[in-house]
């Protein structure tokens, strides 16, 4: 019944998050995962080559489906795993696959549109806005630059109000480029969704890379991307595939997951 603490998807050994893996679901997994020393805590019910079901926990409640976790869980198991696999957890089943040493998570395939949007609330005034959904729609703005990024301080009324105008649950700005050879930086906002900011968001970050292959600005020459999440004190450093197909672009999302030493 014991446990590893990883950090999933740091930057350069800081931030990210962490999560708590057992590879046992027996017991009072709510007390467990209090117990753990880690924001979120996954247990794995069972496995084979290709197939995990995990049930996952925050130290106060059941989460049900989460992505960091459904990661580390991977990367804990990787040497009893194909390449290729399936995640269930929550009442979801996600397609997952090992690239480049990460696993990678199936997001979908982003539907995006421009759109105009009052964002006096929140200090901006952008050029081009759009919305992105991946099941619950995200407004999705780009800002001039990492500065502008790294600048903007979130007021959790402010954004739910411009959320509720524009018919939206969440709140992502993203600039190309970043810090490390990153290809994108963005932060999300969820106030609407029960948090303020979150530190790594694979579902947002697939939704701005929708926005992305909508505008024709996805690389030709790769289909891989690197993406800084910027939440301040808390960097992440994402994995990115993505792939054409009728009717926009199929993300995948992962990134690294490392035992904290």
């Amino acid at each position: 019944m014991s446990q590893t603490i990883y950090q999933v998807f740091a930057e350069k050994e800081s931030g990210g998050k962490r999560v708590a893996v057992f590879t046992d679901a027996q017991g009072d997994l709510q007390a467990r995962a209090a117990q753990s020393g880690a924001p979120l805590s996954v247990f794995v019910e069972s496995t084979n080559l290709s197939e995990v079901v995990l049930k996952v926990f925050t130290p106060i409640k059941e989460k049900g489906s989460s992505d960091s976790a459904a990661v580390v869980a991977l990367a804990h198991l990787r040497p009893q795993l194909l390449d290729v696999a399936e995640v269930q957890m929550g009442g979801e089943i996600l397609p997952a696959q090992l690239c480049g040493g990460e696993w990678l998570l199936r997001q979908g395939v982003p539907a995006v549109r421009e759109v105009e949007a009052d964002l006096s609330p929140i200090g901006m005034n952008a050029e081009r806005v759009w919305t992105a959904s991946l099941g619950r729609p995200n407004l999705v703005v780009e800002v001039n630059d990492l500065a502008a990024l790294d600048a903007f301080t979130p007021n959790a009324e402010a954004i739910a109000t411009v959320n509720r105008a524009t018919h939206t649950t969440g709140l992502i700005l993203f600039t190309p480029g970043g810090p490390g050879r990153a290809d994108l930086s963005l932060r999300a906002f969820g106030p609407l969704k029960g948090f303020t900011e979150d530190a790594a968001s694979s579902n947002m970050l697939a939704c701005a890379v929708g926005v992305l292959g909508a505008s024709g600005r996805l690389p030709a020459d790769t289909n891989l991307l690197r993406a800084a999440q910027r939440m301040p004190g808390q960097p992440a450093r994402l994995s990115v595939q993505f792939g054409e197909i009728k009717g926009g672009f199929e993300v995948w999302v992962g990134g690294a997951a490392i035992p904290d030493q």
